[in-house]
């Protein structure tokens, strides 16, 4: 049985400010109680399939480790669904603290996210 790689390449990840900035300037998103997903559909001459940019201010989370779990979770739930998304560029940004880092719903809350954005077509 093959063995397929788990990965999130650079081509599926918004990177440069430039890229992040217009996807703010865009100014539409989805809430949820934790999270606010940005996001901006592609132009034509952009067309490279769904991106993300993650946000975890370090004022929300003071513990790298924690910053980074969250992270880990988003680009895991990215990854599950990104077949299913349509052309845009999204931003996931912490907006409020969590009182508890609860793996299974941090994930399930961005999931819903994920999944609200492969059945609006805005």
């Amino acid at each position: 049985m093959p063995v397929t790689r788990a990965t999130f390449p650079r081509h599926y990840r918004l990177i440069k400010t430039d890229e992040f900035s217009s996807v703010f300037g865009f100014r539409k998103a989805v809430k949820s109680r934790h999270f606010l997903l940005h996001y901006r559909p592609q132009t034509e001459s952009e067309q490279t399939g769904p991106r993300l940019g993650l946000v975890v201010a370090k004022r929300l989370l003071r513990r790298s480790v924690d910053r980074n779990l969250i992270r880990r979770l988003a680009r895991e739930s990215f990854r599950l669904i990104r077949s299913r998304l349509v052309q845009r560029d999204l931003v996931l940004r912490l907006a409020t603290r969590p009182a508890e880092l609860d793996r299974r719903a941090l994930a399930e809350e961005m999931q819903s996210l994920f999944d609200k954005m492969s059945t609006t077509r805005r």
